[in-house]
């Protein structure tokens, strides 16, 4: 049995899309276990890219069912639009399946995110506005609309319209906006239903069932362990649980079924969005490293955030994964610089922080207490071995490891799938 997780170890964004394409190419199942659309995961091969936001990111690889599983939440109108795309490029859809117990992004919850935004002022949250959280509040207040009502459109039809007056009065009423047609929303649907439900499987056995029979399962989480609900900088946090115990909820899967663990690891820090951030860099180094990084959202086009790394954060989200490996990705970027530095806790009023605290308003006032290490002027991106890489860089590796008490054992340092240094075996490890 090989029940594979790859989460975020920070606040998304770190090269997990890659990760994933590059161990789907030895996978039976992939399974996106959580999350929507809101999520961006860019895949380059042989210099083309991809850019998924619903589909799973080992869905290049035509040999593995590739899953939506039943933690995800879905706009179908979106997922039809990113099977399209790859229609058009001459790659089969055929192995996407959706789990029938995933919940539907229903227009009114994209609408619903836009005015919550619009209406919050100062305290937006910077989500995407592409309905994720109301979706989830929905599903969590027993309001929401699943992938097994569409197989009754009767059912669905009666759902809709009575979730949507609902709704309009929110929209109407509390924030003095227009309604939504529902005439033409339950057309919409009902035009595409019949393309959805075909794909739709009750996933959870068939999962498990993969599992017991020695099948390799590739778990691929969005976000990352900063966004957690539970465990990130609430409010400024996503509406799932992204890390390896999501897996178990979203997948529907035991604990003692997930046998690796890796946490993707990006060399430096970046935020999109609200919320506080501790090694941000505003100056001409920030602007560097999102140059030289392309950093900007793959899903909104926002420029990111960028900062030193913290592994605060790392240690963070080490311990609630479970991490059995690290993928460390776009160190790279960081090529030319004379001096790194790393932050290895936080200072607040005076006390040392040795992890992440609960209350957000504490990590706004958070000094960055660094570490500095020497950088290095050589170009690595076209390396292909460990001892290939400078004595420097080396040392920033081993560092991350040192502090973080878990093994680097793979080195992205380029996007394409084909720009990886192995340090050890990630696919035949235990």
């Amino acid at each position: 049995m090989t029940g594979r997780v790859v989460v975020g170890t920070q606040w998304g964004d770190e090269g997990k899309g890659k990760i994933v394409d590059v161990l789907s190419e030895h996978a039976d199942t992939i399974v996106r276990f959580q999350g929507g659309n809101n999520a961006g995961h860019t895949v380059i091969v042989d210099g083309e890219k991809f850019v998924l936001h619903l589909l799973p990111s080992g869905v290049l690889h035509e040999n593995a069912k590739c899953i939506i599983g039943p933690g995800v939440v879905v706009d179908p109108f979106v997922l039809l639009d990113e099977m399209s795309v790859l229609k058009k490029k001459g790659l089969s859809c055929d192995h996407i399946l959706i789990s029938d117990r995933a919940h539907i992004i229903m227009p009114y919850h994209v609408y619903q995110d836009e005015l919550q935004e619009k209406h919050s002022g100062n305290n937006k949250i910077g989500t995407t506005k592409r309905g994720i959280g109301p979706c989830y509040s929905d599903k969590f207040a027993r309001h929401g609309i699943r992938m097994c009502d569409l197989r009754d459109f009767h059912v669905f039809e009666e759902k809709a319209r009575r979730f949507l007056a609902e709704k309009n009065r929110l929209f109407t009423e509390i924030y003095g906006e227009k309604p939504l047609d529902c005439d033409k929303m339950i057309n919409d649907f009902k035009a595409i239903r019949d393309e959805i439900v075909a794909r739709l499987v009750e996933s959870v056995s068939m999962v498990n069932q993969d599992l017991d029979e020695g099948k390799d399962v590739l778990f691929e989480g969005a976000q990352a362990a900063m966004l957690d609900i539970n465990y990130g900088t609430y409010p400024y946090v996503t509406s799932s649980s992204p890390t390896s115990a999501g897996v178990c909820t979203g997948a529907g899967v035991a604990p003692s079924k997930i046998t690796q663990v890796i946490g993707v690891v990006k060399a430096y820090s970046t935020r999109v969005g609200e919320g506080p951030f501790v090694t941000e860099l505003t100056d001409e180094i920030g602007e560097q490293i999102r140059t030289n990084g392309g950093e900007y959202g793959a899903t909104t086009g926002r420029p990111r955030r960028c900062g030193w790394l913290d592994l605060n954060v790392v240690k963070h989200a080490s311990i609630i994964n479970g991490l059995t490996d690290i993928v460390l990705t776009k160190i790279d970027v960081l090529s030319g610089m004379d001096t790194l530095k790393v932050c290895v806790a936080y200072e607040i009023d005076g006390q040392r922080y040795d992890y992440i605290p609960s209350s957000v308003e504490d990590v706004a006032k958070a000094k960055p207490i660094y570490e500095e290490l020497e950088g290095w002027k050589e170009d690595i991106s076209k390396m292909e071995t460990y001892e290939e890489l400078p004595e420097n860089c080396k040392r920033y590796v081993q560092f991350i490891e040192k502090i973080c008490g878990v093994r680097v054992s793979m080195i992205s340092v380029g996007p394409d799938r084909k720009n990886n240094i192995y340090v050890h075996d990630l696919i035949h490890a235990r």
